[in-house]
């Protein structure tokens, strides 16, 4: 469909009759500059592209991006969560080299702005940066425009793409307006190439798959740490659990970035003085984010509570810059280059002018409290003395005040015979505290008490004279902060231009946090040995893997997690897995997306070996709850999730899909779940599939790539016991209806049971029979077996062709051993495959001999049909 691009009219149709409306006059901007010709620009550059950012309130941002492309009738939505240096959003900015950047005009003094503005004015004086009412940046605007300009056949799986990711939808919604209002053009109705891209340099999950996979939550307590999130997180920072749920979130694809977190890992994990001495270090660590964020945050309200604040952080940034030291101390004998670079961030060499600019006005002794009376204390001697004499007087004033109250706390000791406490807050300031039990007669207050609550099995309350005093003390404390603001707000505006090295600090202790809990985890769980994968390999191989949340949760229970092989190749990528209900299917197949996740954030995993190759997307279709809110069943709301996962796969895909179709009838869940199958067959990604359908894994049983497992269950002859083992097997299952021997070890009632045995046993022998077809089955096998041949010669000669390169240019590179192993070789497989051929062909003709014994047994049932229903 060709895009066009037409002068703005309004009453222009939408996707519920009208288009998305506007109100009021054209969008308030800012100052811009004139925008760039073709003579400035080369490239992609030439496009006329509007950009709209913005971000979330948090203190690690969420940071929403939309880039349309007026000139080539395209938009591409961004959604991820960046740091404090917002490096990803600046580079994805330079990746699409937008003409013109949008942004909210209440954030025109943001950090993110300033640093997009730096940013720019070092790479391209000629982009333009306006700024545009909050009002214009609506997500449900957002959703109109998508459904008004998409294009049909990507309309659901773009709904899916940006469900939850509200800022994304909400520059859309700016950009569109913008582009409405100020450049006096649209697109006309189902012509914009609209797509969903995830940052470059990370795996994309889904929300759906977030959910299923329980990442960051648990699915029946949301209050559990029975998540993969709460698993890993032994962070002693604010800043450390922030980074490992964004990095859980969005795993990196960066094999040589992974790669030096395992060998930093690995020598947390192996050098135990050190390990111990940087987690001794984190614990004194303020939340640095918070911190640094509020210190370049200029409020245009500046009230008392602001000179209080001011004071609260830079007692906090004291706290946070003498937590440094202890760091660099401890990473002394580092060796990995992941650490050696985070205690090179950490040289005291690289915050010196800050520290500098501290200890010049600020007493070395007061440190940040999160107890109020401390906390208090500490902001009114943070300024050293000598600095404003009428400053010294004040907190002269302050210290006699608080004495005063301690003399006045002794006399009500002597003066009841009570065992009164000293409390403190913000709220009520001093107060007295004493026991019920104290009391002769718990009604009996003694007089002068006033304000009285009862909480368990203290009394609390004041005396009109400590009420008094406590308005001295605020009256006192108030005015040494009033005389400490000046002194407080230059120190400030002198850290603000030397605090960009403090930012990368904080970001490096997150990083080093994260890995050392990495440490204490794989270091400290009795349920089983941790090892370092392998990465960036052409198969999926796991050696005795345990799923890392269950394993945890039974090794608290001493109970014995029952480990499994996983083994996946480019000629073994498609994985059908069958069983009995409970018996661990669910469970194996979300293990392998748990632990992919878990490599690609350079964690070590739960087994024996594992080697993986790094997926860029991973798919969870586990799910079958009907969407009340959106009115959707189980079977539309796992069509639209399969809707999206095909269209979005590729060859760097890892999918797991638990019971597909089964929300509609046999027959029609049957048909869909083998169409569904062979398209993800065809997209060569990983793929493990469970089902319950029977007749599936045996239809595409001789399909390349395909590989049948099931999980291994004991049945007695009478189907009164059956035994889970939890291991899986090779094949699939045998007929051993499992149901009817889970519902007899239930409890159903004999006689249904019998009649429902009874049934299920004639109509599973007369299927059997009537679908067997010796030579579709032989042909079937034929084309497999030439097929596996071919990629095991391709990928013989993509590796005699990597060790030649290796070996050098020039003749005699290939030595006679490689040449002979490699005929050795050939000669294997020529044997196995005319052995293999000649068993496929033996198998043939012995099916056909029992051809026409078969259909006579067909012909036996098909008249006791007819006789019973007679």
């Amino acid at each position: 469909m060709a895009s066009r691009v037409r002068s703005t009219t309004s009453g222009t149709p939408s996707a519920t009759g009208t288009r998305p409306t506007t109100t009021g006059s054209r969008p308030h901007t800012g100052s811009r500059s004139l925008p760039r010709t073709a003579g400035t620009s080369t490239g992609y550059s030439e496009n006329e592209i509007i950009c709209a950012i913005s971000e979330s309130r948090g203190i690690s941002p969420t940071i929403g991006l939309s880039f349309v492309n007026v000139s080539t009738s395209e938009a591409v939505l961004c959604q991820f969560t960046d740091t404090q240096t917002y490096a990803r959003t600046c580079h994805k900015i330079k990746v699409f080299d937008p003409s013109e950047i949008l942004y909210m005009s209440t954030a025109e003094d943001s950090k993110l702005i300033s640093i997009v503005k730096e940013n720019l004015e070092v790479e391209r004086a000629d982009i333009a940066m306006t700024s545009i009412d909050r009002k214009y940046w609506s997500e449900l605007s957002g959703h109109e425009y998508v459904q008004y300009l998409a294009f049909p056949d990507d309309l659901e799986s773009l709904k899916l793409s940006i469900a939850g990711n509200y800022f994304a939808t909400c520059c859309f919604s700016a950009a569109m307006k913008y582009i409405d209002m100020s450049m006096g053009m649209t697109f006309a109705t189902q012509t914009l190439r609209i797509k969903f891209e995830p940052s470059e340099g990370s795996m994309m999950i889904d929300l759906s798959t977030m959910a299923s996979l329980e990442l960051i939550q648990n699915l029946q307590d949301a209050k559990s740490r029975d998540c993969l999130f709460g698993l890993l997180n032994e962070t002693m920072t604010a800043m450390g659990a922030r980074f490992l749920r964004s990095n859980i979130l969005q795993p990196s694809t960066d094999a040589d970035k992974i790669g030096k977190r395992q060998e930093a890992l690995a020598e947390l994990a192996s050098k135990e003085d050190m390990f111990f001495a940087i987690r001794s270090a984190l614990k004194s660590f303020v939340d640095a984010d918070r911190v640094l964020a509020a210190l370049v945050i200029i409020s245009a309200k500046l009230h008392f509570h602001f000179m209080e604040q001011s004071v609260n952080n830079v007692l906090m940034l004291k706290t946070f810059v003498d937590s440094i030291k202890p760091v660099w101390q401890a990473l002394a004998g580092a060796s990995t280059e992941e650490l050696q670079f985070i205690r090179e961030l950490c040289d005291p060499s690289t915050y010196v002018e800050v520290e500098d600019l501290i200890k010049y006005c600020i007493n070395e002794e007061v440190s940040y409290s999160s107890k109020p009376v401390e906390l208090r204390n500490q902001r009114v001697y943070a300024i050293k003395a000598g600095v404003n004499s009428f400053l010294d007087v004040a907190r002269q004033a302050y210290k006699e005040l608080n004495g005063d109250v301690n003399e006045y706390f002794n006399e009500l000791n002597e003066q009841h015979e009570l065992t009164l406490e000293l409390k403190f807050d913000p709220a009520r300031q001093y107060y007295l505290r004493f026991l019920v039990a104290d009391l002769d007669n718990p009604t009996a207050i003694p007089d002068g008490f006033i304000n009285i609550y009862r909480k368990n099995k203290h009394i609390e309350c004041q005396t009109l004279d400590l009420i008094k005093m406590n308005q001295k003390i605020k009256d006192a404390h108030n005015e040494v902060i009033t005389l400490s603001d000046s002194t407080i707000q230059e120190l400030i505006e002198q850290v603000r231009t030397k605090i960009h090295p403090l930012f990368k600090i904080s970001e490096a202790i997150a990083m080093l946090d994260m890995l050392a809990g990495f440490a204490q985890l794989v270091t400290t769980c009795i349920g089983g040995e941790y090892i370092r994968p392998e990465l960036a390999t052409d198969s999926l191989m796991i050696k005795s893997s345990r799923h890392p949340i269950r394993d945890k949760l039974m090794s608290s229970t001493h109970d014995k997690f029952v480990p499994n092989d996983v083994y996946a190749t480019p000629q073994n990528r498609f994985h059908i897995i069958t069983g009995a209900n409970m018996s661990g299917k669910s469970t194996y197949i979300r293990s392998i997306a748990l632990m992919a996740i878990m490599a690609q954030i350079g964690c070590f995993v739960p087994a024996e070996y594992a080697s993986f190759p790094l997926s860029h997307e991973v798919f969870a279709r586990v799910s079958t709850d009907d969407n009340i809110e959106a009115n959707v069943s189980t079977f539309a709301s796992e069509m639209r999730e399969i809707a999206f996962i095909l269209r979005n796969i590729s060859q760097r895909s890892l999918i797991i899909i638990d019971e597909l179709g089964r929300g509609t009838s046999t027959t029609d869940g049957l048909a869909i779940a083998i169409a569904i199958a062979e398209a993800l067959i065809d997209s060569k990604s990983y793929v493990w599939f469970v089902t319950h359908f029977r007749d599936l894994p045996r239809i595409l049983a001789d399909r390349a790539g395909v590989s049948n497992l099931h999980l291994s269950v004991d049945i007695s002859e009478d189907f009164a016991k059956m035994t889970m083992r939890y291991k899986i097997l090779e094949g699939y299952e045998e007929e051993k209806f499992y149901g009817l021997a889970l519902a007899r070890v239930i409890g159903l009632p004999p006689a249904v049971l019998e009649t429902a045995t009874r049934v299920s046993k004639a109509l599973h022998e007369r299927t059997e029979a009537r679908k067997r077809n010796p030579r579709a089955t032989a042909v079937a096998r034929r084309r497999k077996l030439i097929l596996n041949v071919k990629e095991q010669l391709g990928q013989a000669r993509q590796n005699a062709l990597r060790e030649t390169s290796a070996d050098g240019e020039g003749e005699g590179s290939e030595g006679s051993i490689s040449a002979e192993a490699l005929r050795a070789w050939l000669k294997r497989l020529q044997i196995e495959f005319t052995v293999r051929m000649r068993a496929i062909d033996a198998d043939a003709e012995a099916a056909m001999m029992d051809d026409d014994g078969m259909s006579d047994r067909v012909s036996e049932l098909e008249e006791e049909e007819v006789v019973s229903g007679q």
